[in-house]
């Protein structure tokens, strides 16, 4: 039920099919987004949980006419990471972050997020969320970015619409521009 590969698929025939693998930078957080560097050869960096998109903008300043991609979590984009992805769309720095949100920290057990639903039953709220408002990370990120920044939310259950999705965002970062995109999933 992961929606990882379908993502990971939709993202590598992008890149094919833009013919860009040789001008990709990839890199992963810990957790569940991890297991992508068996996906691809390309060159990748397995970074701290919640710390890919700096590593991902020092890469870019390192080597601007790289394609950089941040791939991850909900939880390393909006909980541990969420200044990083914050300050860095407001920034318009020229990177791709993907976000692979299942509203929950499934790979420790299916815990409380800050992107669970209302409702929506955990490991730690087995009577369903009710505390807190859920962050609905593009709506965060559309307040706060340029008018020339891509932001999109696909899901697992339409991966041809999603694939286009990312071809936008890596368009996007070729011109020079912040992009994101998040990929509900199961």
């Amino acid at each position: 039920g992961c929606g990882h590969p379908i993502v990971l698929k939709m993202l590598g025939q992008v890149i094919d099919e833009m013919g860009v693998a040789d001008k990709v930078v990839f890199m992963v957080d810990i957790g569940c987004s991890l297991l992508a560097w068996d996906y691809f050869d390309l060159p990748t960096t397995q970074t701290h949980h919640g710390r890919t998109v700096p590593t991902a903008v020092g890469f870019k300043m390192a080597d601007p006419a790289k394609i950089v991609i941040a791939y991850m979590g909900d939880g390393g984009a909006y909980a541990i990471g969420l200044q990083h992805t914050l300050t860095t769309c407001l920034r318009n720095n020229p990177i791709t972050t993907i976000v692979v949100n299942n509203t929950v920290y499934a790979m420790t057990g299916g815990q409380l997020a800050p992107t669970t639903i209302d409702n929506e039953i955990t490991t730690t709220t087995p009577a369903g969320k009710t505390e807190f408002t859920t962050l609905k990370g593009p709506e965060l990120l559309r307040t706060i970015a340029g008018k020339e920044a891509y932001i999109a939310r696909g899901t697992t259950d339409k991966p041809l619409v999603l694939k286009q999705y990312l071809k936008k965002a890596l368009e996007a970062q070729i011109k020079n521009n912040y992009s994101f995109v998040e990929a509900l999933s199961a």
